[in-house]
């Protein structure tokens, strides 16, 4: 018939209780220990958030943040674009009239929750303006209350002078 029986490895009774194997593996955690016990210097800790992280590239996306104009006017159009593309929906977009004439229109209301926000990135890609970027520098947000994760448009706008820094 051309069948083939393959013994079948680990059925010794030393394979099915797993004891060496358990033991084995405590060996390996117990000479680490060891050897981290007797030489601290190679461990590598971080006492966060006394000390920031060294290692963060300029590619990664911070806490959001609204651009504005040289003029100081606030280079949304409300093109409703970045509230399109996001996928967690977390964007509210408000528009009102410009009085200025710069623009058609402005937001009144832009507001991000942060709670729901992905940080995928996607609000800043689809952005024709270049008005809301990602690149803030506050990588860590932390607040006491749930409204406090809501960033209105003020708050947004506040981001630009933090820029660069490391909250």
């Amino acid at each position: 018939m051309g069948i083939k029986i393959i013994k079948r490895e680990g059925q010794s009774f030393k394979d099915r209780i797993y004891l060496p194997a358990i033991f084995s593996g405590m060996w390996v955690t117990l000479k680490h220990f060891l050897r981290n016990l007797s030489d601290t210097s190679n461990i590598k800790t971080l006492c966060y958030p006394e000390e920031q992280p060294i290692d963060i590239t300029s590619r990664y996306r911070g806490v959001h943040l609204l651009t504005k104009r040289d003029d100081g006017s606030v280079r949304c159009v409300a093109c409703f674009m970045c509230a399109t593309a996001c996928p967690a929906e977390c964007i509210f977009i408000e528009a009102k009239e410009r009085e200025d004439g710069v623009d058609e229109k402005m937001p009144e209301i832009f507001t991000i929750d942060l709670l729901e926000c992905v940080f995928c990135g996607g609000c800043v890609e689809a952005c024709p303006c270049d008005a809301i970027r990602m690149d803030s520098g506050i990588f860590s947000f932390v607040a006491q209350k749930r409204e406090d994760f809501l960033l209105t448009k003020d708050k947004l706008l506040s981001h630009e002078s933090m820029k660069g820094t490391i909250c």
